[in-house]
């Protein structure tokens, strides 16, 4: 049996035996989407290299392990606090814990001084304890984004997921801590983690949102994470992610995002380390001026893969969009970035473009690129690039001329090269703390510690 029937079999099977149990510690809201997603799933199959959309990227090969799942909601016995002990220096922010998909409720505040009443009304809670207790609400927003006929990787974790996180920003809202989420992945077995995040930014209310990946254990984990953003009229939301977990670590994770009229949203994907990760983008601009930014860089080597897949809809007048990825791959690492901009016949007046720089640090090492314009508007600026090379060696010889050695001048190019990504990210402790990881990343020392990666 091929890789793709294998585990689309597993799968199906294992929600036609513990469907029920599943269902019972969930919430209806999300149950009442699973038979659809369970149909998608039998229709369409999972991804595999012949699916465009996934053609750099063995899907199968990643879900075809027999993962455990925590069906019956076994508590771990974990304190995030202790494992998670490295902070941003200088961030305020309100940190909070996801112990694989579960929310942990205790939070820890980090200020640097008091800011009375400049979270009321934020919430930060357990999507599935909103769902059972808010379901109305939440109804107008869970699998709207996410739709399971559309994407079979979505349609999967919401066939799976029993719980996530719900982040709720209220009109006019400005916080003025950033949202610190540490998603800590935790187990004694290999596990596959489904998790669902639901953000709504209610019009003119301003947020900065930061999640952690980790993992407290070295145990071969998969996660299955799919984020449905909701951005109101006039409204911003600055939204961090970074992974730093380990070399058995797979990640699938789709994001959705969709604005209304002018409002802000800029989002950096930042991977560090880790095994194999696929990371989707989704951005639809349907208000007229709305603006978005996506940043991303990506360091790898061994034989880590990250692929980074986008679209940016613009659907109404007057919208903007600006997009910059960058790779730097040693050793085996490899790479992938497919980037789209699509511009409705009615979005006249786009403003959109889209660069991809690689930087291949070995010859060893690949990436594909394939970034693609679709433009159905006449009055529109567009463009797109991509380069791939490796490090200048006119400017390595020039540097140990000067006697720089070798290996350090490789890391001060290697640096320059990432850091136009770095200098981008709007919360200054948050640049700086990432100065600091990205020269440690290319130095090898972020793994120096087992159970707190970011040291």
């Amino acid at each position: 049996m091929n890789n793709d029937h294998a585990a689309l079999h597993q799968y199906i099977s294992l929600y036609e035996q513990a469907g029920t149990m599943l269902c019972q510690h969930s919430a209806p809201l999300m149950n009442a989407l699973r038979d659809g997603a369970l149909s998608a799933l039998k229709t369409h199959g999972l991804p595999t290299r012949k699916t465009e959309a996934y053609r750099y990227t063995d899907v199968a090969a990643m879900l075809e392990p027999d993962y455990g799942l925590n069906l019956q909601r076994l508590d771990l016995q974990v304190d995030p606090r202790q494992v998670y002990k490295c902070e941003v220096p200088g961030m305020k922010s309100q940190l909070h814990y996801m112990v694989n998909d579960r929310l942990r409720e205790e939070r820890e505040e980090r200020k640097e001084e008091d800011h009375a009443g400049s979270t009321d009304g934020i919430r930060v809670v357990s999507l599935r304890e909103e769902a059972l207790h808010n379901p109305q609400q939440l109804a107008q927003y869970y699998g709207k984004l996410a739709r399971v006929d559309d994407d079979s990787l979505t349609a999967l974790n919401t066939l799976l997921a029993q719980d996530g996180l719900f982040i709720h920003i209220p009109r006019d809202t400005q916080a003025a801590d950033t949202l610190q989420v540490i998603n800590l992945l935790c187990g004694s077995v290999p596990m596959m983690i489904c998790r669902r995040v639901l953000i709504v930014v209610e019009a003119g209310a301003r947020a900065s949102v930061l999640f952690c990946d980790h993992n407290a254990d070295d145990t071969p984990f998969l996660t299955s994470q799919v984020v449905e953003v909701f951005v109101g009229e006039g409204a911003q939301l600055d939204l961090y992610c970074m992974e730093e977990t380990h070399q058995a670590n797979n990640r699938l994770s789709n994001l959705y995002i969709e604005q209304q009229a002018d409002s802000r949203v800029t989002h950096h994907a930042i991977t560090l380390t880790g095994g194999t990760t696929r990371n989707t983008a989704e951005v639809r601009l349907v208000g007229e001026g709305a603006e978005c930014t996506l940043n991303g860089c990506v360091i790898a080597d061994r034989r880590q893969h990250t692929d980074n897949h986008t679209l940016i809809a613009h659907q109404a007048p007057h919208c903007k969009s600006e997009e910059l990825y960058k790779y730097v791959l040693d050793e085996q690492a490899s790479g992938a970035f497919a980037g789209r901009i699509l511009v409705a016949p009615e979005a006249q007046h786009t403003d959109a473009h889209m660069t991809n720089q690689n930087l291949l640090t070995n010859r060893e090492a690949h990436v594909w690129s394939q970034p693609e314009l679709v433009i159905h508007a006449d009055d529109v600026k567009c463009a797109h690039g991509s380069t791939t090379g490796q490090l200048n060696e006119a400017a390595l010889f020039y540097m140990q001329q000067r006697g720089i050695p070798q290996r350090e001048a490789r890391l001060l190019l290697e640096q320059a090269f990432i850091n136009e990504v770095v200098e981008r990210i709007g919360l200054l402790p948050l640049r700086e703390r990432l100065r600091f990881l990205v020269e440690k990343r290319f130095r090898g020392e972020l793994d120096a510690c087992k159970h707190c990666r970011r040291c």
